[in-house]
């Protein structure tokens, strides 16, 4: 799953679908405004997002048939959906670590700038 528009605009990335799909695998019962809730994230990309999950197999939806509460669901991840979301998973890990070298090599460089500026200002006379 690539990054999507909604339609208010808003764009829903790999990282959210994989952080709604870790949310439901732990939490099935949670409202979408629980999710929105507790991952930061709008409503509307939330309801997107699992929109679009259910649209390719990945999520499938179970109504509290005996709740009181007729409006209560519980989201099940499909086998497929649980392979998606170890790709996703790998996918994910593989670009932090890149990031995590990149960010590691800037804070060398800059480090590396940092000393060479400090060994100037004690070379320089007052």
């Amino acid at each position: 799953m690539t990054e999507k528009q909604t339609k208010s605009g808003s764009k829903v990335n790999t990282e959210v679908t994989l952080q709604v799909m870790a949310h439901l695998q732990e939490n099935p019962k949670d409202t979408q405004r629980q999710i929105a809730g507790k991952l930061g994230v709008s409503l509307g990309s939330i309801n997107y997002c699992i929109k679009a999950l259910i649209s390719k197999g990945f999520l499938k939806v179970e109504n509290f048939r005996k709740s009181s509460n007729k409006l209560g669901y519980t989201y099940l991840l499909t086998p497929s959906g649980i392979h998606e979301k170890t790709n996703l998973t790998v996918s994910f890990l593989k670009r932090k670590q890149r990031e995590y070298v990149e960010l590691e090599a800037e804070i060398s460089a800059l480090r590396a700038e940092v000393a060479k500026m400090e060994e100037q200002e004690r070379r320089e006379p007052e």
